[in-house]
């Protein structure tokens, strides 16, 4: 039987995903290169600007202890480097800007690239096609996977094997995959070949992900090297049927989901992460009907169409999209301005949930209350997680009046009680 290797680790703050990385780390020590000044590619979900609260894109605690524990052992060609979401890509909309992935990792001297401009290679996928894949992530001496667990209407999941899809250089490569989805995402993973795997838990998404789901506070991080093996694992984890996974289903076709991995996940006691099944990604019945993958190709001709894509680019059309569930995100051009975040001292109960929140292991209430910091990054985490909204916005909020619009209630809901850092944790 073939060896099989993943961790489970507690993760609900900066803190507590340092601590995961450097007891976990060593026992993949053995994947890193040898020369510290090889090429390090770290690739996150940065899917939109819906931030990791919303339990859409790669958590900025997450990258910064990454790229914390890499910096202290001395690597020192580190790139974050992600092709974020067509639709934001074709908007000319930075995405990596305002989610402040820039700015964090700017604190640790690491450079952001987006993959969507850079140069890339052909790789084959489905039908004879062939779709190019940036070279800076192929050339890599080690690509470190940073998924968010999330559900996604089209695939069942997005974990490892779906977020690769960023490393295609621009819309017209990524708009390639649709033509075949689960079989060219399979097709992507056996190009690029990532030799770590970290999956973002802290806050993952049910419901009609990517982007229109819940958020599910589960605190927790999941390690291997396998993708095959940690999605798997992914979907025992959140209640979910492997079988719904289409890469999954589409790998275990072609003999890389072997029946010995499976028995080998079916063997572990890993708990539910949300403490039952996430919910599953059911669409309207419009999006249902026009997405199914018997008239897939049949939406993606419609939309190739210059009259189509005219239309997209308008706000109305845009807004219909949307609201028939046909599109997941809302383009909002006007960007947001942060002049500081304010305490309101009365308000303010001192539940610590602000502090667990912070990616530069900050106290956001001193920092409020003080009118601002030189390390503060202006992410917001603090300020949308808070229970009782003790830490205010100031300045003009663009961009981010539609997260709050969709998603205010939900994600100071889930830091309304908040947790001790002992519990589950697994290794096997």
């Amino acid at each position: 039987m073939t060896a099989y290797r993943l961790h489970l680790r507690r993760a609900g703050s900066l803190a507590a995903a340092r601590r995961a990385l450097e007891e976990t780390l060593p026992a993949y020590a053995h994947v890193f290169p040898a020369d510290k000044a090889a090429p390090i590619l770290v690739k996150p979900n940065l899917n939109a600007n819906m931030n990791a609260l919303t339990g859409n894109t790669t958590d900025l605690r997450l990258l910064c202890a990454l790229l914390g524990v890499l910096r202290d052992a001395g690597y020192g060609d580190l790139t974050v480097g992600e092709g974020t979401n067509s639709g934001f890509y074709r908007n000319n909309i930075g995405v990596i800007g305002r989610l402040a992935v820039d700015r964090a990792a700017a604190r640790f001297g690491v450079p952001v690239v987006d993959l969507n401009h850079a140069p890339g290679r052909a790789v084959p996928f489905a039908n004879g096609v062939t779709a190019q894949v940036a070279a800076q992530a192929l050339d890599a001496a080690l690509v470190i996977n940073l998924p968010k667990l999330k559900t996604h209407f089209e695939a069942g999941m997005s974990v490892c094997l779906k977020n690769l899809m960023g490393c295609l250089v621009g819309q017209e490569n990524k708009k390639k995959t649709h033509q075949s989805l689960a079989a060219n995402i399979v097709n992507l993973n056996a190009a690029l070949r990532p030799g770590l795997h970290i999956v973002d838990a802290m806050v993952a998404m049910e419901g009609l992900g990517p982007t229109r789901g819940t958020p599910v506070r589960c605190d927790a991080l999941v390690f291997g090297e396998n993708p095959y093996l940690i999605d798997l694992a992914c979907a025992k984890l959140a209640g979910f049927p492997a079988d719904a996974v289409r890469p999954l289903a589409q790998a275990r076709q072609r003999g890389l989901v072997p029946p010995d991995m499976i028995a080998f996940v079916d063997s572990l006691a890993l708990p539910l992460l949300a403490g039952r099944p996430f919910a599953p990604p059911k669409a309207g019945p419009i999006a249902t009907f026009v997405h199914s993958p018997k008239r897939q190709k049949y939406f993606l001709a419609v939309r190739n169409l210059a009259l189509f894509r005219y239309l997209a680019g308008t706000d109305w059309f845009g807004a219909l999209l949307f609201k028939t569930g046909l599109r997941q995100d809302v383009f909002c051009h006007a960007e947001m301005r942060l002049e500081g975040l304010r305490l309101d001292r009365e308000t303010c109960n001192t539940c610590g949930a602000c502090q667990g929140l912070c990616p530069m292991g900050l106290d956001p209430a001193a920092v409020a209350a003080a009118g601002g910091h030189a390390d503060c990054i202006g992410c917001l985490y603090c300020f949308l997680g808070c229970p009782r909204e003790a830490i205010t916005f100031h300045g003009e909020q663009g961009f981010l009046a539609e997260q709050i619009r969709q998603y205010d209630t939900l994600v100071r809901a889930l830091y309304g009680q908040e947790r001790g850092e002992k519990g589950r944790e697994r290794e096997e």
